[in-house]
């Protein structure tokens, strides 16, 4: 099936037509309407700087669902020393600007200066979010992502300190957890998240907490 060619107008193809590598779309823009109708219609742009924008919807889906994130013995005592400060939505731009620091630094990231643009928009509307992991005052770990309604939609997380960034992971689970949050959506698998307790859900379920989720916004 040939990939949908997006123009100016704000809008998408059916979900169901993409790829079965979760390819849906190529081009358009990264204006905060149009991002929020992709998060709530399962889809996330993800593309390399030289490449036009492309548009995923991966099936079945990777989530985490919050009360059922794994807490090690060894992660709970980490938790008790103190060592670390754990903050929310206090540095969301150094938090992005990390991650796409330590990726360029690695193998090369998807977060361009557009999208990083965009996503600090987005957190500047209230649609994003991040947690800061502090050790000695020092921003050491982190993780940022799209809320809407009570889905999360996780996007990076770095760490340059051990454990910081299962730190910040469980810890945005814990509070997602709080506030009835019915997923965070890790859209790809890894073999770190699925032992953080990630599992992949039919496209039909995520659809359906997806739509629930959606239609408390």
């Amino acid at each position: 099936m040939p990939i949908y060619q997006l123009t100016d107008e704000i809008m998408f193809p059916n979900p169901e037509f993409a790829e079965e590598d979760g390819l849906l779309a190529v081009g358009g823009d990264l204006r905060w309407e149009r991002l929020l109708l992709a998060y709530c219609n399962g889809i996330f742009p993800w593309y390399n700087d030289e490449d036009p924008i492309l548009w995923w919807c991966p099936k079945p889906r990777f989530i985490i669902k919050p009360n059922e994130v794994k807490i090690s013995k060894s992660m709970k005592r980490v938790f008790n020393k103190g060592e670390f400060k754990i903050t929310f939505d206090n540095d969301f731009q150094g938090v992005i600007s990390k991650c796409k620091e330590l990726r360029e630094n690695k193998e090369g990231t998807w977060i361009t200066d557009d999208m990083k643009e965009a996503y600090i928009n987005l957190f500047n509307k209230g649609f994003a979010s991040s947690v800061e992991v502090y050790k000695n005052e020092k921003l050491v770990g982190g993780l940022y992502g799209v809320k809407i309604g009570r889905c999360f939609f996780g996007e990076s997380m770095f760490s340059t300190e051990t454990n910081a960034s299962k730190l910040a992971l469980i810890s945005m689970c814990k509070k997602l957890e709080r506030e009835g949050y019915l997923f965070l959506d890790c859209q790809m698998h890894t073999n770190h998240l699925e032992s953080m307790g990630g599992k992949f859900v039919s496209w039909e379920e995520f659809k359906e907490m997806l739509q629930q989720g959606i239609d408390l916004f």
